[in-house]
């Protein structure tokens, strides 16, 4: 396991001096982070000024790592702005990717009610800005405003969904299965419409998309290669790929 510890700027807002409102999260580039993260959707500007007192900002650089491997924090770490992969390392020494967190999503839920070792590593796969709530202020959070808490209990079913359907696919799928899952749940995030199709940002390259998926590295090149020539998809360059023909990858799963 790679262990870079990450040298990163730190702040919390209410211990900035003068006006605060004249920083307006210098980390989060001068917008409203809260304002930007599904978990406060539901409150309104002077509540969300309030959550921003509560909010410390780290920013950290491609390749370092947030969160170890068996560190119990306690506090809930949301992405702000860049990407980062939750991993583990298998007994044979090969990386597991479980999660994706990109811009909105959080990790850390599980110290919100009990102390608790992360089961996985997070490191950042770009220059990443993240916004940390202690756990205490995120209990009083949720009291004072429940629906935040809804919200926690339905993304974490969100991502219960996901890896039901991870070790289905491990389990049961064909190559042609797991690649096309792949490509459209990053469609789905990460994807933008164009006339000629939908444009993905891949977050990860192949190997790390063969680790995402249970697969070497050659199988999703390979397979990747021959959806191309089927005129499914088309490769532009190593960090994006236009999918050309969604119904027939969604066809593929079934």
């Amino acid at each position: 396991m790679k262990m870079k510890i990450a040298f990163s700027l730190i702040y919390r807002m209410d211990e900035l001096p003068m006006d605060k409102s004249l920083y307006a999260c210098n980390s989060c580039q001068h917008k409203l982070c809260a304002g930007r993260i599904s978990l406060f959707t539901s409150l309104d500007t002077q509540q969300l000024m309030q959550v921003m007192k509560l909010i410390v900002h780290k920013e950290y650089k491609k390749g370092e790592l947030l969160l170890y491997e068996g560190e119990v924090r306690n506090d809930l770490v949301i992405v702000n702005k860049g990407q980062v992969k939750a991993f583990r390392n298998t007994v044979d020494g090969k990386e597991q990717i479980l999660y994706i967190f990109s811009e909105g999503d959080f990790f850390g839920e599980k110290n919100l009610l009990r102390d608790q070792a992360s089961n996985y590593a997070v490191e950042a796969l770009e220059e990443t800005h993240v916004c940390i709530i202690h756990k205490n202020d995120f209990q009083e959070l949720v009291k004072q405003y429940p629906d935040i808490g809804l919200k926690v209990m339905e993304v974490l079913c969100q991502r219960l969904d996901r890896l039901e359907n991870a070790v289905e696919t491990m389990g049961t799928r064909t190559v042609s299965a797991r690649v096309s899952s792949v490509l459209l749940e990053f469609a789905d995030k990460f994807g933008k419409e164009s006339p000629q199709g939908i444009i993905i940002d891949l977050p990860l390259s192949r190997e790390g998309i063969a680790n995402y998926i249970g697969l070497t590295r050659e199988t999703v090149s390979r397979k990747m290669s021959s959806m191309q020539d089927e005129g499914l998809i088309e490769m532009i360059g190593n960090k994006k790929i236009l999918l050309l023909d969604r119904a027939a990858l969604e066809k593929s799963i079934e």
